[in-house]
């Protein structure tokens, strides 16, 4: 019936838009004249040709068209001009609109074959396959990427997840074991929901679950799921979990599951509407012998649908954070145990706060190549500070400075290290075109010590000013972190005089830190110069490297 319909208004558009043609061809755009005018126009201009109809005399004059009734008008006048008999519709009208006719005509049929293909088609698939047309229903490879993997991941191969682990144990007995939970009337969360920022293993957990459970393991992405083809993301799902249930006991993982599990509305499309809910079926529907377990990872909970993390489905969230002091490095451990080195691990798991699982990966294997570059076999502590801010915030740009450029920076730069060094403030390296990171890993800090990084920051520019006696603008950075912490002292963490402070709250603090600084700088002056002079030649000097420079004064 709608096909019908919709046939109807196409013809109706055709015939309306003809009409409009026609119309447009056939309209009279003469100009009409009175008897006197015409007479006073004839005696005044010369007329070529004069065309009649039934009713009016028709001339053109300067591209413009005039007409003038017949009636009254005396035939001698026009004795001199050749009179055309105009008819009722020009010959060219007639097969303007019979072409016109033709080409829509034309168009209109082959527009309307290819529809009809197109739903003939699509009727055939839903013959064949029910009421979910997805594209592996049209001929193509069938969907191979629901396979079972048999995981070799252990908990042994992860490090760094002690907690994640103590959660998940009775998952893996469960698994191993279900007849004994059944036995007791134990029922365990038909899923788990991992959730943390990218790169702490989310993904190697779920796999090594697997692997200590000695069961199937099927990986599938959320965004797989949505699809642009009607249907195929609620088959996929279908598909996904008919296949865990025929290898059960076994563990179905979902990673970035967000992609799929977003909430609904919110200008959300059916179709990626059809696959949640039936992805929120498929984990109502496990009946208690099916033995499988959904591991869902995501890092960003907030948007997931209320209805896939209510009880009964992610009945339990894991929540895997980044990495801590002795979590780095049992991951450094793990990842080094097959290559040599002569690192300390504690202290370049102190170098390396807040870097993932993954992020440590990296710096190990991009330390290994670093080394392999330098024809060695053994990784050294100067691999890592070669390659760490590397992995952190990408490759940096090599500033191109001429030789006074380069003293302005390593003075600059000693100042801050040296400040850093005596006011206990950890680092790890300072380096002449990089920034000094100084330590970042504490949560609570106190006035003093708040006090004290705005003194490093305040270094370089007041070592310039007694060793240059001028300011440079390299400080700009430096600066503006300085008033950043000024201002939170005084706005956010109240420690101002008074609760409610002023700018000259801010201005006092970066004042008074100013003072003391240039009288602590000015009695390490030549300090300061041999270090720079140091730092100029090797470019960059660890933190035992700066402490022996020191210890020699």
């Amino acid at each position: 019936m709608k096909n019908k319909n919709n046939l109807k208004i196409g013809i109706i558009g055709i015939v309306v838009v003809l009409v409009l043609i026609v119309f447009m061809f056939s309209k009279d755009n003469s100009q009409l004249i009175s008897q006197k005018s015409f007479e006073e126009f004839l005696q005044t201009h010369s007329i070529s040709q004069v065309s009649a109809d039934k009713q009016y005399f028709y001339f053109t004059f300067e591209n413009k068209t005039y007409k003038v009734a017949k009636i009254g008008i005396d035939s001698s006048i026009l004795h001199n001009i050749p009179i055309q008999i105009k008819t009722d519709i020009s010959i060219p009208i007639i097969l303007n609109t019979i072409t016109i006719f033709i080409l829509f005509g034309i168009a209109f049929v082959l527009f309307w074959k290819k529809r009809i293909q197109v739903q003939n088609s699509s009727t055939s698939l839903l013959l064949e396959n029910g009421p979910f047309v997805s594209k592996e229903n049209i001929p193509e490879k069938s969907n191979t990427s629901l396979v079972a993997i048999n995981s070799s991941v252990r908990f042994k191969d992860v490090a760094g997840i002690k907690e994640a682990k103590e959660e998940l144990i009775e998952i893996i007995d469960y698994l191993k074991n279900p007849q004994k939970y059944k036995e007791l009337g134990i029922s365990l969360p038909r899923g788990v929901l991992l959730v943390g920022p990218p790169g702490v293993g989310k993904t190697m957990i779920a796999k090594a679950v697997a692997g200590e459970a000695n069961v199937p393991f099927f990986y599938q992405s959320g965004s797989s799921f949505v699809q642009i083809y009607v249907g195929m993301g609620a088959k996929r799902v279908r598909e996904l979990f008919s296949k865990a249930k025929a290898n059960s006991p076994s563990i179905v993982f979902i990673d970035e599951i967000d992609a799929v599990g977003k909430a609904r509305g919110e200008g959300r499309n059916d179709e990626r509407e059809a696959t949640l809910n039936e992805l929120l079926t498929e984990m109502d529907g496990f009946g208690d012998n099916n033995n499988v377990i959904v591991i869902g990872a995501t890092n960003n909970i907030e948007v997931i649908d209320e209805a896939l993390l209510r009880s009964g489905r992610f009945d339990r969230r894991i929540y895997v954070e980044m990495p801590d002091l002795e979590e780095r490095k049992e991951i450094f451990q793990v990842y080094l145990q097959n290559k040599k080195h002569n690192l300390n691990l504690v202290e370049i798991s102190k170098m390396c706060v807040g870097f993932s699982g993954a992020m440590i990966a990296s710096v190990v294997n991009e330390s290994a190549l670093n080394a392999f570059r330098r024809k060695s076999d053994i990784i050294e502590l100067k691999d890592i500070l070669d390659v760490k801010d590397k992995v952190a915030l990408g490759k940096k740009k090599i500033i191109s400075l001429n030789e006074e450029e380069k003293n302005i920076l390593s003075l600059y730069q000693s100042a801050k290290v040296i400040s850093a060094y005596y006011l206990n403030i950890d680092f790890d390296k300072v380096a002449l075109v990089s920034d000094f990171i100084i330590d970042k890993n504490k949560e609570i800090l106190s006035r003093s010590e708040m006090n004290n990084k705005i003194k490093v920051y305040l270094s370089g520019v007041i070592a310039l000013e007694l060793i240059m006696s001028e300011k440079y603008t390299n400080a700009k950075e430096d600066i503006k972190k300085a008033k950043n912490i000024a201002k939170e002292m005084c706005e956010v963490y109240g420690m101002a005089n008074k609760i409610i402070t002023k700018d000259l709250d801010i201005s006092r603090i970066l004042s008074a830190a100013h003072l003391e600084q240039m009288e602590f700088l000015n009695n390490y002056k030549e300090v300061i110069i041999s270090l720079s002079k140091v730092l100029l030649e090797k470019e960059r000097l660890t933190k035992q490297n700066i402490e022996e420079i020191i210890n020699k004064r």
